[in-house]
């Protein structure tokens, strides 16, 4: 696995981070609308073999942030047109924590109220005007090496939690603080990971479990969600932007999966299969532990409901399972396009749990013969479920059993018709 995903991933795990690549280099914003002082600075940082982009006033800065341009310090001049260097600072701070981007005010002010205003607004530092060289590359030097440091915190504690418990860094959050969310859970699992494990040594396995790790967290980060959890195989992520953002996600995680089955498949290998479970509800975001050991944690019966979601993608034998209040949550335009590519698998009691919930099979992920034979059967599939739930079971069986003789792959209608006859038998008795 680790060497099908590493020949044909691009974002495929390599052990160092963006900020210590080799060929990577540190990228800094200059932001001044004086020339003089943009090709000063400029000057100083390109020699010091850092990269440069520069932004001839606060909107421009922005707008590159907004873009998705990735920068690791940005030197903001105070007095500008339009937008002051305090705005910009409060605007850069609502989407980037002082721990992720520092921010280093330039200025030929240097009061103390006006450091305070400036720190006030997120800024990690000031720079007095005229600036000298010497000290401008070491108080950059000292911010990229808190950086790093915060990335590697960050690697254990998300950042969304430190956000979301109202934090600038790890420093400020405490043990038992938390918050209340509200978002969609994602949950995967590798089917049948035990088989696959026994062949490895302990060295495959754990090359194994971090080089799919790198294959799934890619997209869900590119569609603002965050990895709460890894439990063996299984990985449990969040998203409170939106469940189509959660929907989007396992797509491209599939997409990814599918091109490192190509890889594998043309080498002889076995195809590595997931199940997906998907809900959205309210969840507790927060830090949980002791004095010596502490770690981000959520809990809900959300995040139980998406567990345990998942696990019935084995059952019936799909890739992924929604319920209907993830459904529900959909953009009206994710909603019109997933409609024909979802089929009831009715109401399903869950341990833990009072209330049933409603589950649907996603079948745009199977395979395309598979995904053929259910489309053109939904209809037939659909009456055969209203019928049932009408306690017509006759001709439910009716509608189902040509279905499940058409193609014996169909895993749910095989499940379906099961529990139809299973009701008949009891009727009968």
């Amino acid at each position: 696995l680790v060497d099908d995903i590493q020949a044909g991933d691009e974002s495929a795990p390599t052990g160092t981070s963006e900020a210590d690549a080799g060929n990577t280099l540190i990228r800094i914003l200059v932001v001044d609308d004086e020339p003089i002082n943009q090709q000063v600075l400029s000057n100083h940082l390109s020699l010091a073999h850092y990269e440069v982009v520069q932004a001839a006033d606060g909107r421009r800065a922005l707008e590159l942030l907004q873009q998705g341009e990735r920068f690791d310090l940005i030197l903001l001049d105070v007095m500008m047109p339009m937008l002051s260097g305090y705005e910009v600072c409060r605007e850069i701070r609502k989407s980037h924590l002082a721990t992720q981007l520092p921010v280093v005010m330039v200025t030929a002010k240097s009061q103390p109220a006006d450091l305070e205003t400036g720190l006030a607004a997120g800024a990690n530092d000031y720079l007095t005007k005229p600036v000298s060289k010497q000290e401008l590359l070491a108080r950059i030097k000292t911010h990229l090496n808190l950086l790093q440091i915060n990335e590697a915190f960050g690697h254990f504690v998300p950042h969304e939690y430190v956000r979301t418990l109202h934090g600038q860094s790890i420093l400020d959050v405490r043990l038992g603080d938390n918050a209340e969310i509200e978002g969609a859970i994602m949950v995967t699992d590798i089917r049948g990971f035990t088989r696959l494990s026994e062949s490895m040594t302990p060295q495959e396995n754990f090359d194994f479990i971090n080089s799919y790790f790198g294959l799934v967290g890619p997209p869900i980060r590119e569609h603002e969600g965050f990895i709460s959890r890894y439990t063996g195989d299984s990985v449990m992520a969040v998203f409170t932007g939106g469940s189509t953002n959660a929907l989007n996600a396992a797509r491209a995680t599939i997409s990814s999966l599918d091109r490192l089955n190509a890889r594998r498949r043309a080498k002889g290998r076995e195809e590595i299969r997931i199940g997906i479970g998907l809900h959205r509800g309210r969840m507790r975001l927060g830090i949980v532990g002791e004095h010596q050991r502490r770690q981000g944690d959520i809990f809900a019966d959300t995040v139980n409901v998406a567990s345990r979601i998942e696990g019935l993608t084995k059952t019936y034998g799909a890739t992924m399972i929604v319920s209907d209040d993830l459904l529900a949550d959909l953009s009206p335009a994710e909603r019109d396009r997933i409609g024909p590519l979802v089929r009831p698998l009715g109401k399903v009691q869950l341990r833990g749990r009072s209330a049933p919930v409603s589950i649907f099979e996603a079948y745009e992920f199977d395979p395309a013969a598979l995904r053929e034979h259910k489309a053109r059967t939904r209809r037939d599939y659909e009456d055969a479920y209203m019928l049932y739930l009408r306690g017509d079971l006759r001709q439910a069986e009716a509608r189902l059993r040509p279905i499940c003789q058409a193609n014996d792959a169909d895993c749910a209608a095989q499940r379906f018709l099961e529990r139809i006859e299973a009701s008949s038998r009891s009727h009968r008795a």
